[in-house]
């Protein structure tokens, strides 16, 4: 039996595509309906019979690519016989109500009682309280048909559990609050060593949802929202100081003070709403995030976490370091660099690497730099990725997939994410220019020994919520976050000229029995 809930119609669906043909030939069957009833009825059809085609490439680098292709519906747990099945229940129901107001046209019509009517479309007249209430008897019976489980013969079962999960309807929604950016992924990714600083990054971060809202902004919720934070910043002052090692207290008071009273703080922040200016609100609003993250980043001096006993043995990384990959045209063309004055014969592109959620893997990147592994390295270009070329020549260890779900407190080894079940990782694949290791090709259950690629995410070849078909199924590790307009420039052929550790080789731990 399948089942269609009413929290499947909370979330909008991805844009309007025809109906199926045998639902397109089904409607054009039915005469028109007037007024806002045939508003209600149409929308109704859209509702339960729109479909979304999509098409998704498998990145399984180190195996094989797989090509999927086919009709999801909209909603989950919905298949297309269901949809064209409800969609004869709509039908049905506008039979009834056309017929229902033809008898009361003709009734009508020899009274002449009523006072109050509207126009139809082609002249003719509807009572409106009958108007009225078929827009409200249509709203209700579509409710209804979306509560009660149905079956694929049309008969209505019994009542049972129909919701989907807070998990599914979180994934189905275009509004989902996955990170879409490297800079809202790594902060988010930051341990949380002072609980004082995640509540302010909280409250700080709601208010990029609310500048999304079009035409009249909440400007009384944002303000809430930064009081709040600064509230919170001032009365724990110093348990927030008292997190900081010694090594960094004068630093960090320097950044706790441009937090709260600096140019790109919150009371800036603040007076930046008062004026109900966005442009300066999200300006303002970024500044005051990214010192926020310093400050976060200086109380987290280590991982949280003991690693597994049975990979002790390997390169840690224990906080986060940076890598600069220079890349050149393998055919000796160049590159279009908007801000760089002209072609240039070579790129950069910066790398920030997480070892907060993958030390294990992050830890083996930042070694082959070291070593030298990637200089000289060719690179393969596919529609959804740029992938190292060097698999055959590595000297690097075949390590674990390695992910950190969000709302854990330490990465799973040797298993893969559902995303599905509300399985999704603090570092997601579904953003533009995010880092991570190929698939070993003798197993799934661990990543390649140095092979990695730099996914390239578009957002109309993503599935429901806008994650990636893939979402969940590599060790993600870092993002590109300087020269992402080189990405799309890279083809196959283009050359890695040199990779380098520039910072954070003070965090790569090597245990003495590592080679």
């Amino acid at each position: 039996m399948w089942t269609i809930s009413a929290a499947m119609l909370q979330f909008p669906m991805p844009g309007p595509v025809a109906p199926s043909s045998s639902v397109s030939r089904s409607l054009r069957q039915q005469r028109p309906l007037a007024g806002s009833l045939q508003t209600e009825a149409v929308n109704c059809r859209y509702m339960l019979g729109k479909f979304h085609s999509t098409e998704g490439i498998s990145l399984q680098f180190g195996r094989r690519a797989e090509r999927t292709r086919g009709l999801v519906p909209c909603f989950p747990c919905c298949s297309s016989a269901l949809v064209e099945e409800t969609c004869k229940v709509i039908v049905s129901y506008e039979n009834i109500f056309q017929k229902k107001v033809e008898e009361e046209e003709s009734k009508e019509s020899k009274e002449k009682n009523l006072t109050h009517y509207c126009k139809w479309s082609n002249q003719r007249r509807l009572p409106l309280k009958y108007m009225l209430g078929g827009r409200a008897v249509a709203i209700i019976l579509a409710i209804v048909q979306t509560i009660i489980p149905v079956h694929l013969n049309g008969v209505f079962a019994s009542f049972n559990d129909g919701f989907i999960s807070p998990a599914e309807a979180v994934l189905n929604s275009p509004n989902t609050k996955v990170p879409r950016s490297a800079e809202v992924a790594l902060r988010r990714a930051i341990p949380a060593v002072n609980p004082t600083m995640k509540t302010i990054q909280e409250s700080l971060e709601d208010i990029f949802y609310l500048l999304r809202i079009p035409q009249r902004k909440p400007y009384g919720s944002m303000e809430g929202d930064v009081k709040k934070a600064l509230k919170f910043a001032k009365d724990e002052k110093p348990s927030i100081l008292a997190a900081l090692p010694a090594s960094q207290q004068e630093q960090g008071e320097k950044i706790y003070a441009a937090l709260t009273d600096g140019p790109g703080g919150l009371a800036a922040l603040l007076d930046s709403i008062s004026a109900k200016d966005p442009d300066k609100i999200s300006m303002k609003l970024a500044s005051s995030l990214d010192t926020v993250a310093r400050l976060e980043l200086l109380q987290a001096t280590g991982l949280p976490f003991l690693l597994p006993a049975d990979y002790q043995q390997y390169p840690r990384l224990t906080g986060r370091a940076t890598i600069e990959l220079i890349v050149e045209k393998g055919d000796g063309s160049t590159f279009t660099v908007p801000t760089g004055g002209g072609p240039q014969k070579s790129g950069k592109l910066e790398v920030i690497l997480d070892g907060y959620s993958a030390p294990l893997t992050t830890g083996n990147f930042a070694n082959l730099v070291l070593k030298g592994a990637y200089d000289g390295v060719k690179l393969r270009s596919t529609e959804q990725a740029i992938l190292s070329d060097n698999e055959l020549n590595s000297n690097g260890t075949s390590l674990p997939i390695e992910i950190l779900p969000a709302g854990e407190f330490q990465p799973l080894y040797r298993t893969t994410l559902n995303v599905q079940d509300g399985e999704l990782p603090v570092l997601p694949l579904s953003v533009y220019g995010a880092v991570a290791m190929a698939h070993n090709p003798s197993s799934e259950d661990f990543s390649a020994s140095s092979q990695f690629f730099i996914y390239l995410y578009d957002k109309r070849s993503a599935g429901l919520g806008g994650l990636s078909f893939d979402e969940g199924q590599f060790s993600v590790f870092g993002y590109v976050v300087s020269g992402k307009e080189l990405l799309s420039q890279l083809r196959t052929g283009d050359i890695i000229r040199s990779a380098k550790l520039t910072s954070g080789a003070d965090r790569l731990i090597f245990p003495s029995n590592s080679s």
